[in-house]
């Protein structure tokens, strides 16, 4: 799978990163005593609470940890490889599982994989395979067989060290769920439910503001609406302005030329701090020496939308972090205070008009304000994210689409 990294948080354990199209799982590397404890499989409960009479179709897709092939699970929590696909994308394997319907709820086995558990309503999603593996569904592709289906994705990672299970709009905002984690104790951490009327209230909301993001929402022939890109993708598809953030990025370029920026990347080391400088065509970054430690150019929309290209986050201890430090600032439009850090709480979130709209949206309609908007949006905390190191069972609620 074809992945996006997000931040490296501070965990208790040492952690790598095993991405997916749709962002990256935090994937910790196993500790004796946490090995022990987590077993190969635990239970998934996916409760369907849509209110939507159709049939639903789950999908366990990701890649196995300890052989790195990349597969699909059945109900019972069974890994099975995909088989080899050719130059030209041919059918994969029904992989599919039938839901529960409206009101119900069905209980899988969910494998030790780093993946997605995909689910969909009325048909089954089309899955392709090649030689470089498994086709995702491209939501910003409008010849894309599934376009016309109402789908969504969660993300998670079972290993040794725990479970990490987090709802996802770094591609797109569809079809509403929620995501939970029972821990040993018997007590229940949940993420990613909407407020009462948040489905339509986002999509009402994005439409109505001004700059375009409206081209956003993607609606079906019979006037379903389906999804809403995200702007790195209505950028990339010319629905959404590539200099729609310009005027917020010359107020941060233009305020650093005469004042320096304050970034510190590390929640658990707090101590270490990088100064940003305008001067000429870069924003400088020094260390506590005054040495030059990396630099950046004026980004533009497709930089900050998908934190690349010129806001690059390389997984170094340098540029990467303060990049994604970057990114998580310009989308919630928050750099103008003088300081930027891993510990950034939502109230210091758009709190200027010319960032993410998108992901303020999402955020906004949020029950815990937490959701994961654009690829770093774990930078202070704020994504939609449940873990466990010994969890007892994980859940999906699918929610309902009001």
């Amino acid at each position: 799978m074809d992945f996006k990294q997000r931040s490296l948080r501070a965990l208790a354990v040492t952690a790598i990163l095993a991405v997916s199209a749709g962002g990256a799982h935090i994937v910790a590397s196993p500790s004796v005593q946490a090995a022990a404890a987590v077993p190969d499989a635990i239970p998934l409960k996916l409760r369907n609470n849509s209110g939507i009479g159709e049939q639903v179709y789950v999908y366990v897709l990701g890649t196995s940890l300890a052989t790195g092939q990349q597969g699909w699970a059945d109900a019972q929590g069974t890994f099975h490889p995909w088989p080899t696909g050719g130059d030209t994308p041919t059918a994969a394997p029904d992989a599919s599982i039938a839901g529960p319907r409206n009101g119900q709820s069905i209980t899988l086995r969910l494998p030790k994989l780093s993946g997605r558990v995909y689910f969909s309503y009325g048909r089954k999603l089309d899955f392709r395979l090649t030689t470089g593996g498994l086709v995702q569904p491209a939501v910003q592709n409008p010849n894309d067989p599934n376009n016309d289906t109402l789908f969504n994705w969660a993300e998670y990672t079972l290993n040794g060290s725990g479970v990490w299970l987090n709802s996802t709009q770094v591609d797109m905002f569809s079809a509403p769920y929620a995501v939970g984690v029972m821990r040993a104790n018997g007590s229940i951490k949940r993420t990613g439910r909407l407020k009462p009327g948040g489905y339509r209230g986002f999509f009402d909301s994005l439409r109505n503001q001004p700059g375009g993001w409206g081209g956003l929402v993607q609606t079906r022939s019979d006037g379903t609406v389906l999804r809403a890109l995200a702007p790195g993708h209505g950028v990339a598809t010319g629905v959404l302005s590539n200099s729609v953030v310009d005027d917020h990025v010359n107020q941060v370029w233009t305020k650093y030329s005469t004042s320096t920026l304050t970034v510190a990347p590390f929640a658990d080391r707090p101590g270490v701090k990088y100064y940003g400088r305008v001067s000429g065509d870069s924003m400088n970054f020094t260390d506590g020496s005054g040495q030059v430690v990396t630099s950046f150019k004026k980004p533009d929309a497709d930089s900050v939308f998908n934190c690349h290209k010129q806001l690059d986050a390389p997984n170094d201890q340098v540029r990467g972090p303060i990049s994604r430090t970057l990114c998580a600032g310009y989308n919630r439009a928050s750099l103008l205070d003088g300081s930027a850090g891993a510990d950034a709480s939502s109230g210091d979130s758009y709190q200027d008009a010319g960032g993410n709209q998108y992901a303020r949206k999402i955020h906004a309609q949020m029950v815990d304000g937490r959701a994961y908007a654009f690829a770093f949006d774990d930078v202070g905390n704020q994504e939609s994210l449940v873990y466990d190191a010994n969890p007892r069972k994980a859940y999906i609620t699918l929610d309902p689409l009001n």
